[in-house]
């Protein structure tokens, strides 16, 4: 090859390098998805640097690069002007617009998402880690502040009277909202929810009183891991009621506990709690956690089987039984 043509192909190589960085640069300024757009809530903590801002972007899908985010903040000057707070994004929108966003500020105050099967503690703490509330003051306000909701009548006040009652959704508040404010909004959504669902005609029909229904809808919640499983567990659950059988329900221990542990041992399971249903017979005296809408339902539309028992599988399933000799074999086969 002649010396002319070899510059010419390493010319022509170097172009299409060239042409090839300059698209993947450009790349980098356009929306992640602009045909299936997502809408996506993020929390953006205080005193959060660039660079964890820009992972926290890339993991939610909201940028192409954490470091080209970074990088492209620093080169506007603004890497320092990023603030805090709420934000609501979608995956069709375009760097420069996310950016611009984060220099302005949230708009409406911030944006907190409950996950289904918190506690009430779990919950003080995401606000207090949030920056919205402190974990002392949301945990003072359930145990004794007034609350108008007929949910709520009959219910003794103490450390645990809400437990159950706030439903897990995502929320808007303002930037200078209460405990008592940011409660009453959940207790309000959990309210809007039961007329929705028609629980209440539900839990008529199903024989229970609302505090049981939302007592069994919190241990199917902390027990199942797949949504068709929930009826199933339910079913169990009042299969055992009714024949007096004590339910055994590993979330109830750990809620006495106070503590979601992967593992149980036997000295566990004799923690002094009438929130241990190892030790008493019926129902805990109210709800572990926050049930979302489809324990709700499963407490209430249970799967009526024969089924007594049931081990959990490595893949998160259960293995059902109807005798103490299956459920047996069950966990020797599944529990190692």
């Amino acid at each position: 090859m002649k010396l002319k043509e070899k510059k010419l192909l390493l010319a022509g190589g170097t172009a299409v390098l060239g042409l090839f960085l300059l698209i993947s640069i450009l790349r980098m300024f356009f929306p992640v998805a602009s045909g299936h757009a997502r809408t996506i809530y993020i929390t953006i903590p205080r005193s959060a640097s660039s660079s964890s801002i820009g992972r926290l972007l890339y993991e939610q899908g909201l940028v192409h690069s954490a470091w080209f985010f970074n990088f492209f903040t620093r080169l506007k000057g603004v890497d320092g002007k990023l603030k805090a707070g709420s934000y609501v994004f979608s995956t069709d929108q375009s760097l420069p617009e996310i950016v611009n966003e984060l220099v302005k500020g949230p708009e409406g105050g911030y944006i907190f998402t409950v996950p289904e099967g918190f506690t009430l503690k779990q919950i003080a703490e995401l606000l207090d880690r949030e920056g919205l509330v402190t974990r002392q003051d949301f945990l003072t306000s359930s145990a004794g502040d007034n609350f108008d909701y007929p949910f709520l009548q009959g219910l003794p006040k103490g450390p645990n009277r809400l437990e159950g009652y706030l439903f897990p959704d995502t929320y808007r508040v303002g930037g200078n909202a209460s405990a008592h404010e940011i409660i009453d909004l959940m207790l309000s959504r959990f309210n809007q929810k039961l007329k929705e669902m028609d629980y209440y005609r539900k839990v008529e029909k199903s024989g229970l009183t609302l505090h049981q229904a939302v007592t069994i809808a919190s241990m199917v919640e902390r027990e199942a891991r797949v949504d068709r499983e929930r009826p199933l567990i339910a079913g169990v659950i009042l299969n055992r009621l009714k024949r007096g059988m004590p339910l055994q329900v590993d979330a109830t221990v750990q809620y006495a506990l106070g503590s979601q542990r992967a593992k149980l041992y036997y000295k566990d399971l004799e923690v002094d709690s009438p929130y241990n249903t190892y030790l008493n017979r019926g129902l805990p005296p109210g709800p572990i956690a926050c049930p979302g809408e489809a324990s709700l339902l499963a407490a209430v539309q249970p799967v009526r089987t024969n089924y007594l028992y049931y081990v959990a599988r490595p893949d998160g399933t259960h293995a059902f039984a109807s005798t103490l000799a299956e459920h047996n074999a069950n966990k020797r086969k599944y529990l190692r």
